[in-house]
């Protein structure tokens, strides 16, 4: 077994074993959606599926490359880990229930290595981002659903946690926002989504360029 393949069975395991982490202990008590609640926890499972796929190519088990759906699994884990660690360095309670930080091997996995891998790979194996127009429409098609989950299944359903303005939704800041401002930060980052596949393209590009193709699809 060669090094890629190697290295797609630890992703695809590691994002496996997270996932049935997530189902079997996660939070599914307090609150109505339990951990999916949280985009973190969305992108956690478009990794795994990712994973899966490219390894079903790789095998010769499928020959569908789900482009458009990699790229934006590479874009959403980016900016899961952007605004997790920028609000929770800014502000730990903005993110947090208590302020502190969960087991110190989940929170590093999920805001960290785990998208990590999983863009590697986009980039530097699968060599993802060749797709644009479908990678745009997957971007915004999962923001607006995952808004509007937020938005009118998770906030009405729950009491907290509780803001100086509303409650129920999953992240403590949101509940300190008026609905426009809640508007504007969701196409903001939005729009800093698209910029993300735009630079992610480019790198693409530039890999595709310079480095030679890996012996995988």
């Amino acid at each position: 077994m060669t090094a890629v393949p190697i290295y797609r069975w630890i992703v695809f395991l590691l994002a496996g074993g997270y996932c049935l982490r997530t189902l079997f202990f996660g939070d599914w008590n307090d609150n109505i959606g339990g951990p999916f609640r949280f985009l973190t926890i969305w992108a956690l499972f478009m990794s795994f599926f990712a994973a899966s796929r490219m390894m079903a190519l790789q095998e010769g088990r499928s020959l569908r490359r789900w482009d458009g759906f990699v790229s934006m699994t590479a874009v959403i884990n980016t900016m899961v880990v952007f605004l997790y660690w920028r609000l929770f360095l800014a502000d730990p309670s903005s993110v947090t229930r208590d302020g502190m930080l969960a087991a110190w091997w989940l929170e590093l996995y999920l805001h960290g290595l785990g998208p990590l891998l999983q863009i590697i790979d986009a980039l530097f194996i699968h060599r993802s981002f060749r797709r644009i127009m479908p990678a745009i429409g997957w971007v915004l098609g999962v923001i607006l659903v995952y808004v509007a989950w937020a938005e009118l299944v998770v906030q009405p359903s729950n009491t907290g946690p509780a803001g100086t303005v509303t409650s129920g939704l999953p992240y403590p800041f949101l509940n300190d926002l008026e609905l426009v401002p809640r508007m504007i930060f969701y196409g903001t980052n939005m729009a800093t989504g698209l910029v993300l596949l735009l630079v992610f393209a480019t790198i693409s590009w530039a890999i595709r360029r310079r480095l030679p193709v890996p012996a995988v699809p």
